[in-house]
């Protein structure tokens, strides 16, 4: 965004975009900071909302969403580092961006050449605002953990096919509607949209039983019932644990 920011229309847009309430998008857009989205019946299925400000006016204002996994991942790189959430939360998403992006967006306005670009837009100046919004590219990694504790890096809709031995488009299903998958083994993948960004694990089949039981006897939706089970799953978090202190997976 060039164009002089509108925060008032700005914050009631990301706000029911987000689903964060105005009042706190407002202060979020004028501070920066993060909103870590609530627990539902106890238990937490969704992460965070982050706004990142540069206080010196270097680089432009950013938002963006960290999923259940990420969250969890940057809360424990804000403990052990003793940092602020927003601080912890920028590092875990910029490391799921490609080199490409990150040099352009160390850049003013993203090294664009503002000769070659068409008026209407160059004569709003400066770039003000970046909103990530991811889709199911190469071009974004995203790291899965498996029931083994490994951390595996996937990309496109192929990569994710074949690293899951599932077809292309049962793969495309999934990651367009979320919902959950019963794969080799007994395990389950599950994929959560979460503001149009398709959040994914793989649950071997003992936690899948697990889920099956809480979802069952809380009458929680079998996702959210997933999502409980990995935040308390002490592989999965030591498995963040030791990639927060730089140990090779």
């Amino acid at each position: 965004m060039t164009l002089p920011e509108d925060q008032a229309a700005h914050a009631k847009i990301l706000a029911e975009s987000y689903d964060v309430p105005l009042e706190q998008m407002t202060q979020l857009l004028a501070e920066g900071g993060v909103y870590v989205y609530p627990q539902v019946g106890g238990l937490l299925t969704r992460g965070l909302f982050a706004c990142r400000i540069d206080t010196t006016g270097a680089t432009p204002k950013q938002t963006w969403v960290l999923d259940l996994m990420q969250f969890a991942e940057a809360e424990q790189w804000a403990r052990l580092r003793a940092v602020p959430l927003i601080e912890a939360a920028t590092e875990v998403f910029y490391r799921t961006l490609p080199e490409e992006l990150k040099t352009k967006l160390a850049k003013k306005n993203l090294g664009l050449d503002y000769r070659t670009l068409d008026r209407a837009v160059a004569k709003g100046g400066d770039i003000k605002f970046i909103d990530f919004r991811k889709d199911w590219s190469p071009h974004f990694k995203r790291l899965c953990i498996m029931p083994d504790g490994r951390l595996v890096e996937t990309g496109g809709l192929e990569e994710f096919a074949q690293l899951h031995q599932i077809t292309v488009s049962q793969a495309k299903k999934l990651v367009e509607e979320g919902g959950t998958m019963d794969v080799a083994g007994g395990e389950v993948l599950a994929c959560q949209i979460v503001n149009g960004q398709p959040a994914v694990a793989r649950f071997s089949a003992k936690n899948y039983t697990k889920a099956k039981e809480l979802a069952a006897s809380k009458g929680l939706h079998i996702l959210d019932a997933l999502s409980e089970v990995a935040y308390n799953d002490s592989v999965m978090m030591r498995t963040l644990q030791r990639k927060d202190l730089g140990g090779r997976i």
